[in-house]
């Protein structure tokens, strides 16, 4: 078997995440992609994710892997998907790699970028890939807020996963890019549960409002009698990067 390693991009606006549903029709990533391998192969794939992206969430630097039974050059299979795969998906790298490489098992640390219109009248032009926050946050507020996420923690209070190995997850940093009118929130972590990077961005962007205070956080991360945030809004959240 060949094993290939691909880095690509896309905007999830349209898709419901990135999870191939049982429904062959499904409208997700990984069926799109699976459709066109299928088509250039003649074989079924199966394509595996370094992170899984939720409905609406959009990746700068996804990765994955596949394996095939005939051998076919790395650029000829990159040429082949770019040319047949929906305009709002690029495999920008792919290449041929160790048999051993697992997209989703040796990934080392992901890293979301949440994208924050801070203007006070909204940028028409960003209103699909930034949240408009209408009112300035106290970012001095977020970053307290934040510090109680760093380390490790049982995260079950911020995923909506009916099942999950660990919940308990390490969140490595927290930093915040304020640049014009916009501000740039990124986590990365060992690993991210269904909905976590939402519900943790959610929740802060709430103190930054004073709907909750800093240490709020650590109550629910301590799992007491606490009103959880809603999740941030899916358009505003980027797959940053994965760490090998």
């Amino acid at each position: 078997m060949y094993n290939y390693r691909m880095t690509l991009q896309y905007d999830g606006s349209r898709y419901d995440g990135w999870l191939r549903a049982k429904d062959e029709g499904s409208n997700t990533v990984e069926n799109k992609i699976v459709e066109v391998l299928r088509k250039l192969t003649n074989q079924d794939i199966e394509l595996i994710c370094g992170c899984r992206t939720e409905k609406g969430v959009h990746a700068l630097a996804q990765v994955a892997n596949f394996k095939l039974e005939k051998h076919l050059s790395a650029l000829e299979i990159r040429n082949y998907l770019n040319r047949y795969l929906p305009r709002d998906i690029a495999v920008y790298e792919l290449m041929e790699v160790d048999e051993r490489f697992n997209a989703q098992l040796n990934a080392k640390s992901k890293t979301y970028e949440y994208r924050l219109d801070i203007a006070n009248i909204a940028d028409v032009f960003s209103r699909k890939y930034a949240y408009h926050t209408f009112d300035k946050p106290d970012f001095k507020a977020l970053h307290e807020g934040a510090k109680y996420f760093l380390g490790k923690h049982d995260f079950k209070a911020f995923t909506t996963a009916k099942r999950s190995k660990s919940t308990v997850k390490d969140i490595k940093n927290i930093s915040l890019e304020i640049e014009d009118h916009y501000a740039y929130l990124r986590i990365k972590a060992n690993d991210f549960m269904h909905n976590q990077a939402r519900l943790m961005i959610g929740f802060l962007l709430d103190v930054s409002t004073g709907l909750k205070k800093a240490e709020d956080v650590k109550k629910a991360l301590d799992g007491e009698n606490i009103t959880m945030s809603l999740p941030a809004e899916s358009y505003g959240l980027f797959l940053k990067e994965i760490e090998y």
